[in-house]
């Protein structure tokens, strides 16, 4: 195998489980984050079984096991009545069936655990990415701090607003959904009467674009909510901003007791516009590649945001760890974007129309993936076809 130097434009759980992955096949990697340093900000994340296994085929069971909380069951309940319209066991029963059981942690846990096991001279801080060419000689990245550099490969890890993407295939935005999100923690004490606090609760709302869903985290001493309605008057894309607890509250006034009562208990509370993008037919060109969220971004209503991302990273560095001339890159790519384009565009389209495990249901297919074992050579003789 030859050593190839990676670049991998983002710094975040998809750049930095890549990052790892690669490193450990043998190649020079070199992460570019636009950030100054890890920040602690953004949303807490659920990790479902698929993402679970994936992270501990990297060495970091015990890390990413830390501070996370362990989901008993999912459960559907109906906004107005309460009704339970499905519940699937989590917790044992998950990590029996699948490997791994579901993880809830705060996305600045998550990426600690990662940073732990990978190189911090390798992470290039306070590098925003203006210029990216690909030559006969490499990739070239210019940054706005002047500075430069020159890579084998390039994979964007850069999100939805994603400078790679944009070098591949030209400027374009991403779609405001016409949704908006809420995101508040509270302590589990205060909401004690409610019940089934250490589940994954996802209280469907009278449309596709309501629900409000929680979680615990903290090893279950903290309770996350995440609320989603539809509001077209907000276009306000950050994981910072200060939103309005009464507006939380009214927002889901005709909601079953047990959920405005964990809405009652909220201090303070985040809010932020969503937007996504269509599947694309490719992500793969010449050197360069996507993944996570500048490949497919998505709503978050199947949570599967992180755990695409994640699996995306895994499958892409087991399609570059055999490869032996730099001649063979855009054909390993190839091979990633094959095994993983369907798999990802059917989420992004099931996240959209919002019905998953509603009334129950197969979740095998999602839960069940294993992306250290997917069999790579499924999707050769198509890549090949395509190069």
């Amino acid at each position: 195998m030859a050593n190839f130097k990676i670049g991998i434009l983002g710094a975040g759980i998809g750049g930095l489980t890549a990052a790892i992955a690669l490193q450990r096949a043998g190649h020079e990697v070199v992460v570019y984050e636009q950030s100054k340093q890890f920040l602690r900000v953004g949303a807490d994340i659920n990790l479902t079984p698929n993402a679970v296994r994936a992270l501990d085929g990297l060495g970091i069971q015990e890390a990413v096991r830390r501070t996370a909380a362990r989901p008993t069951h999912r459960i559907s309940r109906t906004w107005d009545s309460g009704e339970e319209t499905s519940r699937l066991a989590m917790g044992d029963t998950a990590e029996e069936k699948y490997g791994a059981p579901q993880l809830t942690i705060h996305r600045a846990d998550l990426l600690a655990a990662l940073a732990e096991v990978f190189p911090a001279e390798q992470v290039r801080f306070g590098k925003r990415a203006e210029q990216i060419t690909e030559g006969a000689d490499g990739i070239t990245l210019k940054f706005t701090d002047g500075s430069s550099d020159r890579v084998d490969v390039l994979i964007g890890g850069d999100g939805i607003h994603s400078a790679v993407r944009t070098a591949m295939f030209g400027a374009e935005s991403p779609r405001f959904t016409g949704v908006v999100a809420f995101r508040a923690v509270i302590p589990a004490g205060r909401v004690a009467n409610v019940p089934n606090l250490q589940a994954f609760t996802k209280w469907w709302g009278p449309n596709p674009e309501s629900q409000i869903v929680t979680f615990p985290l903290n090893r279950g001493q903290d309770i996350f909510i995440f609320a989603t309605t539809a509001q077209e008057s907000w276009h306000l894309e950050s994981w910072t901003t200060q939103g309005s607890v009464q507006e939380l509250r009214d927002s889901y006034a005709g909601f079953h007791d047990d959920a405005r009562a964990l809405l009652a208990a909220c201090d303070e509370v985040l809010k932020t516009a969503l937007y996504e993008r269509d599947p694309l037919p490719y992500w793969s060109k010449g050197n360069m590649t996507l993944l996570g969220d500048a490949s497919h971004p998505m709503m978050p209503f199947m949570a599967q945001g992180a755990g695409m991302a994640i699996e995306d990273a895994v499958v892409l560095a087991r399609c570059l760890q055999d490869v032996s001339d730099i001649a063979d890159i855009p054909g390993a790519l190839q091979t990633y974007q094959a095994l993983r384009l369907e798999r990802t565009s059917k989420i992004q389209i099931g996240s959209r129309g919002n019905n998953w495990l509603r009334e129950g249901g197969n979740a095998d297919w999602v839960y069940g993936y294993d992306a250290w074992s997917v069999p790579l050579s499924a999707a050769t003789e198509t890549a090949t076809a395509a190069v």
